[in-house]
């Protein structure tokens, strides 16, 4: 079954390229600046190593320049998140506030797998 959108498959693949990129990075600079809201409690280790790899990371995989290495740092980023402040307090990420954790992985997990594609830095420098 060919499905009305299927033509615009790597254009939906960029734009939400573009704006996971973007909504991780505002977690980075929530950890790093307090912007747009103050950052939660946590370690100086856990803030600003994690909020340096989602600000940069984040820029990296909005702006598709490195996208298949930011993202896979990302995506393990993430699953160490989950684990460390998650994955001990419940089996199932709904019961343990760990969804986006678990969402944000395995987004860049396919992200790093698929690249950067069209609207991308990568593609513009032909890598």
């Amino acid at each position: 079954m060919n499905f009305f959108l299927a033509k615009y498959a790597d254009h939906t693949y960029a734009a939400m390229r573009i704006v996971v990129g973007l909504l991780f990075l505002w977690h980075g600079t929530q950890k790093l600046f307090g912007f747009p809201a103050p950052a939660p409690e946590a370690p100086a280790l856990v803030i600003y190593v994690a909020g340096g790899i989602e600000l940069v990371g984040g820029v990296l995989v909005a702006l598709g320049f490195f996208t298949s290495w930011a993202a896979f740092l990302c995506s393990g980023l993430m699953a160490a998140a989950y684990w460390m402040a998650h994955g001990t307090q419940a089996l199932f990420p709904l019961l343990n506030g760990g969804e986006l954790a678990a969402l944000y992985c395995f987004v860049f997990l396919f992200l790093s797998a698929k690249g950067s594609g069209i609207w991308s830095v990568d593609a513009a420098r032909g890598a």
